[in-house]
């Protein structure tokens, strides 16, 4: 594989403005959180071969915030995901988004599901996004604000997979919470493991939240998931929502079911509490 260098690094340089193309028209319940009483934008973040852009939201006064990762759907670190980070940052956190795509292509320009996953998605390997989150950490950390003892992660899809397998990964995380991400998948050279082999070893707390009419994770995957789990002893739990569809927290998609949604926010933010992060 060619190395790269910096100059030809940087594909994406910054973060998508308003939502991705592929998910137009914006449903009429979309949440919009404003950043009174927050410091909340656009930073960079210095990874191994350049840097990637970020969205990082924490209140405007105070120090020592428990931080936060939040781990993109496919569509990239558009406005839902930013949202998602001042909605943190109004609780007290350090939320931060890294776009983990910025090497492979901008999908917040592309019109379809599966271009992105192609062209995109599908060349991302799981390695690339393991470091990348790592140099977040360490970000927030050098930032002043942010208290990485207290670390936690959440993540949406894409990004709930990523979740269970940074959970594995990385010692400093003190719990997560995944929502919908695939459990079981086939082993490739990018993505060697998923969630259900990682189970039987976690030592971090995850807490998943999946709907039970979600077309593409059934839900013997994830009762598998749960027994997997069972081997070890994280104190991983999962939440099966029986009438929710995938996406089900994503309010600017049809996809959205209020209930759920609320229920599975307040329920991240008990877990994140009794888990040190916070």
């Amino acid at each position: 594989m060619k190395e790269i260098t910096r100059r030809e690094f940087i594909i994406v340089s910054t973060l998508a403005a308003g939502f991705a193309i592929a998910v137009q028209p914006i449903s009429a319940q979309v949440i919009n959180t404003n950043t009174q009483g927050l410091v909340a934008g656009e930073v960079k973040i210095p990874v191994e071969d350049g840097e990637i852009p970020a969205y990082r939201a924490m209140p405007a006064r105070g120090t020592d915030f428990p931080v936060v990762l939040v781990v993109q759907e496919i569509f990239g670190v558009h406005e839902h995901l930013q949202d998602i980070c001042r909605r943190f940052a109004k609780l007290g956190y350090l939320a931060i988004a890294p776009e983990l795509f910025a090497r492979q292509g901008d999908v917040s320009e592309m019109n379809d599901i599966q271009e992105i996953i192609a062209k995109v998605v599908s060349k991302v390997p799981d390695a690339q996004v393991m470091s990348d989150l790592d140099a977040t950490v360490d970000w927030a950390q050098k930032s002043s604000k942010g208290n990485i003892n207290k670390l936690g992660i959440t993540g949406f899809c894409w990004g709930g997979r990523i979740v269970w397998l940074y959970a594995a990964y990385s010692p400093r995380v003190k719990a997560g919470v995944a929502w919908y991400g695939r459990l079981v998948s086939d082993s490739t050279s990018l993505t060697p493991k998923h969630p259900i082999d990682i189970a039987p070893y976690l030592k971090a707390p995850v807490l998943g939240l999946y709907g039970g009419k979600d077309n593409g994770i059934p839900n013997d995957t994830v009762e598998r998931m749960r027994q997997a789990l069972k081997q070890g002893n994280s104190g991983s739990e999962i939440v099966l929502y029986p009438d929710a569809p995938h996406g089900f927290f994503a309010d600017y998609r049809p996809s959205y079911r209020k209930e759920q949604a609320e229920d599975g926010w307040r329920k991240l933010q008990t877990w994140f509490k009794e888990h040190g992060v916070g």
